[in-house]
């Protein structure tokens, strides 16, 4: 019997939390003095001064509290602790903080600071099996409500990374070999309609070629090269069709066989720069102005990308799932 290999791969980080990035740059604040020992914390005037909840603040109060930083008195609010920690009642609302400590994405709606993170622990587990996502446990995870939970998978439902089923329970899908030839052919259906119908800038499919082809011979293509090529061949031959209905079931298709490529390259698999010259033999073709051979040859190319794919697949089978899935995606 053959042993499966395990694949172990350390998780991105999370975006912070509001109430870590809050705790961040206050506990920043003290350090560099601009909130000295005895500065009364107080948490409506640090929620209007940060933009964020009092529930938020409060939370971050607690965490410094925790660590020492800051402690309770008999007053309202903390105290900053220190050497003097006579109490210090500053407006806090235009005291002079350091506020560019702030994460870019904490001014971000939360569905869209934790959306990126979501999707890419789904994809992963997409050739290993069935996976339950556990909205409780996901919203634990990222210190959100359960309503952005559902607000997210949501979303990522509409791209096909997640079902709900009948007893209404997010369950992630595993994209079987089935799952995947059914995706291709509607590929070589909805694709190839959309190029036929697409305005393309041939201009700008030129440069894509030309940067195709001047890619190094000896050495292997980059994920994220393969990514950007494949992208904007997308982008350019396919979703430039005028017909919005079309381009958005096209590209709710292709997003479930993109997360399977990441899953592909994560476990080591390197990108097919067969599959990219076949991009250019199309763009070749429509620049040239035969719109039916230049359809004929993406047929060609998504039926190659098709059999590339169940090959590689075949290689999935022989790995053990990662031990390091997200808490919040149990097998079933």
């Amino acid at each position: 019997m053959t042993r499966k290999a395990t694949l172990v791969r350390a998780s991105e980080p999370h975006p912070s939390t509001l109430f870590e990035a809050a705790a961040d740059l206050i506990r920043a604040n003290i350090s560099h003095g601009k909130l000295a020992p005895g500065v009364v914390l107080q948490e409506s005037a640090l929620a209007e001064r940060l933009s964020m909840s009092r529930a938020t603040v409060k939370r971050s109060l607690a965490l410094l509290a925790e660590e020492g930083l800051i402690r309770r008195f008999s007053g309202r609010g903390y105290l900053v602790a220190g050497s003097d920690e006579t109490p210090r009642r500053l407006d806090l609302r235009t005291v002079e903080l350091d506020l560019e400590l702030l994460d870019q994405s904490v001014g971000q709606p939360n569905w869209q600071r934790i959306q990126d993170v979501v999707e890419k622990e789904l994809s992963r587990c997409l050739v290993f099996g069935r996976y339950r996502v556990v909205e409780a446990l996901l919203a634990q995870e990222f210190d959100v409500s359960r309503t952005v939970v559902r607000d997210v998978l949501s979303r990522l439902q509409e791209r096909g990374l997640v079902e709900k089923s009948a007893s209404s329970r997010w369950v992630v899908e595993p994209l079987t070999a089935q799952r995947i030839k059914n995706k291709f052919e509607l590929c070589m259906i909805l694709e190839v309609a959309a190029l036929q119908s697409s305005e393309v800038d041939a201009e700008a499919l030129a440069q894509l070629a030309d940067e195709i082809r001047a890619l190094p011979q000896d050495d292997p293509v980059k994920p994220r090269t393969w990514f950007d090529l494949d992208h904007r061949f997308f982008q350019l031959a396919i979703l430039s069709t005028p017909n919005r209905d079309l381009a958005h079931y096209v590209n709710r298709n292709r997003s479930g066989l993109w997360a399977l490529r990441s899953v592909l390259f994560s476990i080591g698999l390197p990108p097919d720069r067969q599959s990219l010259m076949e991009l250019c033999m199309v763009i070749d073709l429509l620049r040239a102005g035969t719109t039916t051979a230049a359809a004929s040859m993406l047929s060609t190319h998504l039926e190659n990308a098709l059999r590339r794919t169940i090959a590689q697949l075949k290689i999935v089978s022989v790995i053990n799932p990662p031990v390091d899935f997200a808490p919040y995606l149990v097998p079933t």
